[in-house]
C-alpha cells in the first residue's frame, strides 16, 4: 500500500497552519538536511521541532483524501504533522540515502518523538522498508508506543507475517489493551493464533482470571472439536459478554457443530441477524 500525494497535503496542512517564521525555520532545515545529507541534523530538527511546535489537536482534515482521513483518524496534531512532513520531504528528496537514517530513528528518539513515528509509517514513502523498526518496537514495554503501533494502524496487516501480526495481537491482551482497535483482525487471523489464544484461556480459566471476550474473535473461521468445547463454555457462562462472544463465534463459522450450538440462543442469533450483536458493539 502507498498513500498517494502525502507530501503535497502534509504540505497545505503547513501552510494552512504554521506561522511564517516557523515555516521558514522548518523550511530552511529541510533544504540544508538535503543539501549536507546530513543524519544528524535530521534526529536533532525532528527532536527540535517538539518545542516549537504545539501539541493541540484541533486541525480540520479533508476526509475525500485518504492522507486526510487517516490523520483524522489518530487525532493528530500539528507537531506530528510537523515531524511526518520533515521526514516525507527529505526521502522524497533522497530516499537511498535518507530510509536507513530514517529507520534508526528509534534508537535516538524519544517516547512522545517514536510514538509519532510508529503512528504514521504509513504515510513514509515505501513504509515497508522500515518494517523491522515496526516489528522491534513490539518488544516495548511502554504502553503508549505499543499502542501507536498496534491501535488503529494498517501498518502491521500490511507489512507483519502472522508470526508478528499474532505477537501483536497477544502482547495486547497480555497488557489488557484494547484488542477492538487492532485493525483487519479477520483477515489476519489464522490457525497458530487461535491455537494459541485457546490454550491461553485454559491457563487463565485454571487460574480463576477472566478473558477479555473480544479475544476470541480471530477463532470463528478456524472452530473444530477441540475449539468447540471453548464455545460451550462461553455459551454456558454467567456473564453476558461471554455468551455475545460465543456466538458471534458460532455464527460466523461453517463448522456444522457450531451451528448446533446456537439452537438454543434464539435470543443472541436474533441479534446477530438483525445487527444489534456486532464484534464492533460487542462491549456496548
Amino acid at each position: 500500500m502507498q498513500v498517494e500525494n502525502v507530501g503535497a497535503y502534509l504540505s497545505q496542512i503547513v501552510e494552512d497552519h504554521v506561522s511564517t517564521a516557523l515555516k521558514n525555520w522548518l523550511g530552511g532545515k529541510i533544504k540544508n538536511i538535503v543539501d549536507e545529507r546530513s543524519a544528524k541534523d535530521l534526529y536533532l530538527t525532528y527532536s527540535l521541532i517538539g518545542t516549537k511546535f504545539g501539541s493541540e489537536e484541533n486541525l480540520e482534515f479533508a476526509t475525500d483524501s485518504d492522507v486526510g482521513q487517516y490523520l483524522k483518524t489518530q487525532r493528530a496534531n500539528i507537531r506530528q504533522v510537523a515531524r511526518i512532513y520533515l521526514l516525507v520531504k527529505v526521502l522524497e528528496a533522497d530516499t537511498d540515502f535518507f530510509a536507513p537514517k530514517v529507520a534508526n530513528i528509534i534508537q535516538v528518539a524519544d517516547t512522545g518523538e517514536l510514538e509519532t513515528f510508529l503512528k504514521f509509517l504509513i504515510l513514509l514513502p515505501d513504509p515497508v522498508r522500515y518494517k523491522t523498526t515496526a516489528v522491534d518496537a513490539l518488544r516495548t514495554n511502554i504502553a503508549t508506543v505499543f499502542n501507536a503501533i498496534a491501535y488503529n494502524n494498517p501498518y502491521p496487516s500490511l507489512f507483519f507475517n502472522d508470526q508478528q501480526w499474532n505477537q501483536m495481537y497477544l502482547k495486547t491482551a497480555f497488557m489488557q489493551g484494547d484488542l477492538s482497535a487492532i485493525m483487519d483482525i479477520d483477515k489476519m487471523a489464522n490457525t497458530d493464533l487461535v491455537r494459541i489464544i485457546s490454550d491461553y484461556a485454559h491457563e487463565r480459566w485454571a487460574a480463576g482470571r477472566a478473558i477479555d471476550p473480544y479475544f476470541w474473535r480471530p477463532v470463528s473461521k478456524f472452530l473444530n472439536d477441540t475449539l468447540l468445547g471453548d464455545m460451550k463454555r462461553l455459551l454456558a457462562s454467567d456473564d453476558p459478554m461471554e455468551n455475545k462472544a460465543g456466538a458471534l463465534c458460532c455464527y460466523g463459522s461453517d463448522y456444522p457443530e457450531a451451528k448446533k450450538e446456537l439452537e438454543n440462543h434464539e435470543d443472541l442469533v436474533g441479534q446477530i441477524e438483525n445487527k444489534t450483536l456486532t464484534w464492533e458493539n460487542l462491549k456496548e
